[in-house]
């Protein structure tokens, strides 16, 4: 075996079907932030029930609550533009339709939706909230302009 042959190895299982690859530390330097997020999106597709337990970022939650300067009620409702899902307040929810991903002072709120593996939107402006939703497969679907009285 060359050198430049064993930056990648190909491991085969006892009765010879490709198992996995093996990239080398030099390699996986060169590669690994171009297809580090490939990589991570593609196992989010194969196992959709390990995307969704990560731990919520409740802290980043909790601070969006406390300082976001909101001109209207804050609520928890969080809707699903693609499967219909709906949670009027999905912090206390028991069922747990929905799993935070990220919240921000920005006012973007981004949640999983259980039920069809999308990824839902809540965008927080000053007169009004957006709820927006990505199929799994990528196709962009939802609405914005949802008037908060």
């Amino acid at each position: 075996m060359s050198e430049k042959d064993s930056h990648v190895v190909p491991l085969y299982s006892k009765d010879g079907s490709l198992y996995g690859i093996l990239l080398s530390p030099q390699i996986w330097e060169t590669v690994g932030r171009k297809i580090g997020p490939i990589l991570e999106g593609a196992l989010d597709a194969m196992y959709p029930a390990l995307a969704s337990q990560k731990p919520e970022p409740l802290e980043d939650w909790q601070t969006f609550k406390d300082y976001w300067d909101f001109k209207y009620p804050f609520n928890a409702r969080v809707e699903c533009k693609v499967c219909g899902a709906v949670s009027e307040d999905w912090e206390h929810d028991p069922e747990k339709p929905f799993h935070l991903k990220n919240a921000s002072l920005s006012g973007l709120c981004v949640f999983h939706c259980k039920q069809c593996n999308a990824t839902v939107r809540k965008k927080h402006f000053k007169d009004h909230i957006c709820f927006e939703a990505t199929p799994q497969q990528g196709d962009s679907t939802g609405s914005c302009g949802t008037l908060v009285e």
